[in-house]
């Protein structure tokens, strides 16, 4: 079943009960609440972004929240993603599932990772196509390239000439960099609330990474995940771009398009399924691959 992506960007009192998360809007008066009250139930919702900081939670809702594995999204006074909340106990065998994560190999995590690389240049070969029309070879050809653990750094050649041709606007890549990197930022924050949720699901513990690390980074695992899919949303932003030509910032309608992520088609092992299904059999071959049974991740293509 698809999990609903819920946002919050008006004041709002949440509580649960009987299985149930309960909305009352914040009326007028900021000291009351209206009347209307709307109800989800706990059990069908994935991410839940909260992107205004008159929304408040009782511990009960966010309890069960937990319990049922959802991502917690809170942004900070400019509407950016900043916070990122998520189950410690997202597996009935997690414990040896973490064990296999830790037991893993070098050989093996090289490997894993020249497979992240490969298909991540292969989606980005596909969206430059989708831009030009003409098929990216270059990219395509760095592709087939990428060696054990990424050794070339195909990653970032592939990169520096993907940044330079993917918009029309002339762009560089920065997190804190002028549009669209505000409308990127957006997205990936929702696509890396999604794959750390789908990790944690799996038994795994999103912050031990194949490839990242930092010690001040908690999702190092995610971020190395996330690469292939990131493709899909660099479409979306350039779809967005088009239907609000002059629209800069991060405005309701552009955040009601970016929170559509979780429900984007992709292609993966031979069938189309949404993006949020689809991580999650990204995330449970690769414990798979931790636990000896496969060496290949599973993963989208465009």
């Amino acid at each position: 079943m698809i999990k609903r992506t819920l946002y919050f960007g008006n004041p709002a009192y949440l509580s649960y009960k009987m299985k149930q998360l309960v909305i009352r809007l914040v009326a007028n008066d900021p000291d009351e609440y209206s009347e209307q009250i709307r109800t989800v139930p706990v059990e069908d919702i994935g991410v839940v972004v909260v992107d205004n900081q008159q929304v408040t939670f009782t511990s009960g809702l966010m309890a069960a929240l937990l319990e049922e594995n959802v991502a917690l999204v809170t942004c900070d006074s400019k509407h950016i993603p900043t916070g990122l909340m998520l189950s410690l106990q997202g597996h009935s065998s997690q414990n040896q599932r973490f064990r296999n994560q830790l037991e893993a190999s070098l050989p093996l995590k090289k490997q894993l990772w020249q497979q992240t690389v490969e298909c991540k240049i292969r989606n980005q070969a596909a969206v430059l196509k989708y831009v030009s029309g003409e098929d990216a070879k270059n990219m395509l050809a760095w592709a087939g390239s990428v060696k054990s653990g990424d050794s070339e750094n195909m990653e970032g050649r592939a990169a520096a000439y993907y940044w330079k041709n993917v918009f029309e606007v002339r762009f560089v890549r920065d997190q804190f960099g002028e549009y669209p990197n505000n409308l990127l930022n957006y997205g990936y924050a929702i696509l890396r609330a999604i794959v750390a949720r789908a990790l944690v699901a799996s038994g795994m513990l999103p912050l031990l990474g194949i490839h990242h690390h930092n010690k001040y980074n908690d999702y190092c695992l995610a971020d190395d995940i996330m690469e292939p899919y990131r493709p899909f949303v660099d479409r979306l932003v350039l779809n967005v771009m088009d239907e609000y030509p002059d629209d800069k910032e991060l405005n309701k309608n552009i955040k009601a398009r970016l929170l559509t992520i979780p429900v984007l088609d992709v292609n993966i092992d031979g069938h189309k399924s949404p993006l949020m299904v689809a991580v999650s059999t990204t995330t449970a071959s690769l414990y798979k691959c931790f636990s000896g049974v496969c060496w290949k991740i599973v993963y989208p293509s465009m």
